[in-house]
């Protein structure tokens, strides 16, 4: 009976070693301090490799949605994950678009019942904001139904549950220059966007031929009614060039992903060493935001996918090649409850593209 008894000790002890944190997290990060009731919505997507995690941090506070390429570590015996410098938006910011962040290290520990198995812990502040900003105290529940392998950094297109709703498309301003119509994509950012542009193709030529005679059609009554003539935006040389450079490189197309929503969110990772990558985005051909940079911490894109269209390209134009060639970057695609990943790579030669189809009976069922 002791004998058997010590061999379930032993099973218990090893199972209990043997647990790993590779999975999605989903729970609410509240604010430690007495009468705040700000609170975040987050997710923690990893995959464990002997003592070493990896993975996605993301989170919704206010109006804005946030995510970055995390990196940490496990250890067995405790039970305890901790991933550190977590950038997480001050609680009291007014403003979620010039907010600054409160560095973060998160703390969780492993708890596993019969009912649910959870990672329970705190976002610790960095000592040097011991007066700004508060530890939050998050509560993550594994969701069992969601698979995530160990190859979660490899090219792959599997599925992902994506537990939060799609935040809405963005608003569309639409502004008339001197010269052009330019359509203007306010797409949440760290910093607000300058060169957020779609259908430039017309201004290139407006530009050649001079650019004349578009103001004089423009009556006083819309100068009246219309608030974008007191901020009138102009077209840049650069961004015509980019939108020539992108019709003389080959559009490389790596894969073709089916989606459920006519409306989707496409996140950009630098994939590697941050080493200086900036790209531009293009949908169908046209562009949609330029000048963004690279880095762990995710930029944002939200398309409204052409239903007319039997595929959606999405193109990445690389302005340049950072420190190691080629430009490369980790795409993340949330299609309503679905996620894809997939890598891209481009260089002078040929922009990198992923095709976009949409469920022909989901678009019936709306």
């Amino acid at each position: 009976m002791k004998y058997l008894l010590f061999i379930l000790i032993i099973l218990t002890t090893f199972t209990s070693s043997a647990q790993k944190v590779t999975g999605y997290w989903y729970g609410q990060a509240n604010v430690e301090m007495s009468g705040i009731q700000n609170n975040y919505l987050t997710e923690l997507i990893i995959s464990q490799k002997g003592n070493h995690v990896k993975g996605f941090f993301g989170y919704y506070f206010k109006d804005v949605y946030q995510s970055f390429v995390v990196k940490g570590s496990y250890d067995p015996a405790t039970r305890q994950v901790i991933i550190n410098d977590i950038p997480i938006i001050y609680f009291k910011t007014n403003s979620t678009m010039n907010s600054v962040d409160c560095i973060t290290s998160f703390y969780g520990t492993l708890r596993v019942s019969k009912v649910k198995t959870e990672l329970v812990g705190y976002f610790y502040r960095d000592k040097k904001y011991t007066y700004t900003c508060p530890d939050l105290r998050v509560n993550y529940t594994l969701y069992t139904e969601a698979k995530v392998e160990d190859s979660i950094f490899k090219d792959m297109s599997a599925t992902r549950s994506f537990w939060k709703p799609q935040p809405p498309a963005p608003e569309v301003v639409m502004g008339m220059d001197a010269k052009n119509q330019v359509e203007i994509a306010v797409v949440p950012a760290p910093a607000p966007l300058k060169k957020t542009v779609n259908d430039i193709s017309s201004s290139a030529s407006s530009t050649k031929n001079g650019g004349k005679a578009a103001s004089s059609h423009v009556t006083e009554t819309e100068k009246k009614t219309s608030p974008m003539e007191i901020e009138q935006p102009v077209v840049q040389s650069d961004i015509i060039k980019i939108n020539e450079d992108f019709k003389k490189r080959k559009q490389i197309v790596s894969k073709q992903i089916e989606v459920s929503s006519d409306s989707v969110r496409l996140s950009f990772y630098d994939n590697a060493e941050v080493d200086g990558d900036s790209i531009s985005v293009f949908m169908n051909g046209k562009l949609v935001i330029a000048h963004q940079g690279l880095s762990e911490r995710a930029f944002n894109v939200y398309i409204q996918l052409d239903s007319t269209k039997e595929v959606n390209e999405v193109s990445m134009f690389a302005e340049n090649l950072g420190k190691y060639p080629p430009n490369t970057a980790l795409m993340v695609i949330s299609d309503g409850d679905k996620r894809y990943e997939t890598f891209l790579s481009s260089d002078f030669k040929g922009n990198a593209t992923i095709r976009l189809k949409l469920r022909r009976n989901s678009v019936a069922g709306n």
